[in-house]
């Protein structure tokens, strides 16, 4: 199953900046020649912001999972959607307080509405403008016990979010006519390929790829291809390509996930990833492990499978085998 992880949870991961609070790690002795889980003295707090959708039902299945694993995280969650009315200025203001004292956060979709008004910049964006919480990134990654179209998938896809189409720059020139301006800097653009790069060369990955249009959009894509084949010559070991975004796409695939909201369906598997992934970034390494090869047993076994991989089981039928499948629980 080819699984899209570190979404916007992973943004938040990567661009709040400064370590992580944690305190000197123990240790349990175990039976066996298996070695001693790290856990921390310490509960770790972490921001939650389910948003729209099938958002808060895959929260709920992640803090389900947590609590069966005993996992060592507090969440502060607040509720934060413009399509409910669930967003104001305070509300925002009271987000980005708990996500900066907290320094970590897993969050939800929050869905923009499609009608304007008055604010361009949707709170999601406000977010990423606040924070500057420049790199999406997505790891889609195939997991056994589940064929696809495509096997053995293993890639990250790094998206700029904070300028060109996200600038949230439009006005009405004359009536009738709109202008919708791209901005494309090098600044921005050397930094988001500096952290392919390094994220790249962390990671034990040979290839960057940089996509575009620039074939249609010459200077503001050009300066951005410019940029990264700068940057490429820093990294000498890292081969450097780039490709038109017309050749890359060539399959693009959408999960209706609006229309399983409320109905029990959801599948939760990249959400309990990302979580895992939150927690190996807290240096919660036994746990992180536990929860990822939990997840990753259940899609094996391939017992249970949620309607998006030919099942029938539901959301709260996946929950319950990952917590089944929770192994070597550290004892405190």
């Amino acid at each position: 199953m080819a699984s899209a992880l570190r979404g916007a949870a992973g943004n938040l991961l990567k661009a709040l900046s400064g370590a992580p609070r944690w305190q000197v790690l123990s240790c349990r002795p175990l039976s066996g020649a298996e070695s001693a889980p790290a856990r921390a003295d310490a509960t770790f707090k972490v921001t939650m912001v389910p948003g729209d959708g099938v958002g808060p039902e895959l929260m709920t299945a992640v803090k389900d999972v947590f609590k069966a694993g005993d996992v060592p995280v507090e969440f502060e969650e607040f509720h934060l959607s413009e399509v409910q009315n669930m967003a104001s200025e305070e509300k925002l203001e009271q987000v980005l307080t708990s996500m900066k004292n907290n320094r970590v956060a897993i969050k939800g979709k929050i869905h923009t509405p499609m009608e304007f008004k008055g604010e361009l910049a949707s709170y999601e964006m406000r977010l990423r403008r606040k924070l500057d919480l420049f790199a999406n990134v997505v790891h889609v990654n195939s997991l056994p016990g589940y064929s696809t179209r495509h096997n053995n998938l293993d890639l990250v896809i790094i998206r700029e979010q904070t300028e060109g189409e996200y600038s949230s720059l439009e006005h009405e020139s004359v009536s009738g006519v709109i202008e919708c301006l791209k901005i494309i800097t090098r600044e921005k653009s050397r930094r988001i390929a500096k952290f392919a790069f390094d994220f790249a060369t962390k990671k034990g990955r040979s290839k960057v790829t940089a996509v575009h249009k620039a074939n249609i959009m010459k200077l503001g894509d050009g300066l951005f291809l410019q940029s990264c084949a700068e940057v490429a010559q820093l990294y000498p070991k890292i081969k450097y390509e780039n490709i038109i975004i017309d050749n890359c796409c060539m399959q693009g695939a959408r999960h209706p996930f609006a229309q399983a909201m409320g109905r029990n369906i959801a599948n939760p598997t990249a959400m309990l990833l990302s979580a895992a992934n939150m927690l190996r970034h807290l240096n919660l390494e036994f746990h992180s492990q536990m929860v990822s090869d939990a997840v990753k047993r259940v899609i094996k076994q391939g017992k249970v499978r949620t309607r998006d991989l030919g099942g029938y089981s539901t959301t709260g039928d996946f929950v319950s085998a990952v917590v089944e499948n929770l192994r070597h629980r550290p004892r405190y």
